[in-house]
């Protein structure tokens, strides 16, 4: 399957909630959500009954769309999760918080977990001052991920940073606004994930 190429916002009215996938648009009243808050298509504003296992897909679909992963992808990281100790949900969903790319978006960096994939990609991120491009490289505890000072001129990374205040900075990461450098203090948790997840419903698709 390839990565999909299509415009987000139906993806985000599929789910029949904000992913946060155009960045600052997703705040604003042209956020597709808010305009057209049904799913796309010819019979979309109609309701579908909604089975166990329709609600179960679902929310692992919308996990999957939020962090930009492939099916192999997730599965991946859903079995890495199982094989460590503790909730196996919560698990997945650290390995998740953990990607390169979306500690970029965390710390501001870019507006968005797609930008914050090109970022890595195109090598403007240092990790412990080595050059990482590799969007699913998690990152560990004291690791600093840093903006090339290149970069920090880019005018749209300007604006995402001016803007990322109003999403907040995650209590695992710390930020040198001074030096665009950010620190992982600790490994996040699950009361740090603030998005609308029922990790239960993923684990419940998978232990079918």
């Amino acid at each position: 399957m390839a990565r999909y190429n299509g415009p987000v916002c139906r993806l985000c009215r599929a789910e029949g909630t904000k992913l946060y996938l155009k960045g600052e648009r997703c705040h604003t009243e042209k956020c597709a959500v808010e305009r057209r808050n049904y799913a796309p298509g010819q019979h979309g504003q109609k309701r579908p009954k909604r089975t166990d296992y329709g609600a179960q897909l679902r929310e692992k679909q919308k996990v999957k769309r939020i962090y930009g992963l492939l099916e192999r992808q997730f599965a991946g990281y859903f079995q890495k999760a199982e094989r460590q100790k503790g909730i196996t949900g919560e698990n997945l969903l650290i390995f998740l918080e953990r990607r390169l790319d979306n500690v970029v978006y965390r710390l501001g960096f870019a507006g968005s977990r797609t930008q914050a994939r090109q970022l890595v990609r195109h090598g403007h991120i240092l990790v412990d001052g080595r050059r990482i491009n590799i969007p699913s490289f998690l990152v560990r505890k004291n690791h600093k991920v840093q903006l090339k000072q290149p970069s920090q001129k880019i005018k749209w990374i300007k604006e995402a940073i001016d803007s990322s205040e109003r999403r907040g900075l995650p209590k695992w990461l710390t930020l040198d606004a001074a030096t665009f450098t950010g620190t992982v203090v600790d490994f996040p948790k699950r009361e740090d994930i603030t998005a609308d997840i029922q990790e239960q419903f993923i684990v419940e698709l998978y232990s079918k």
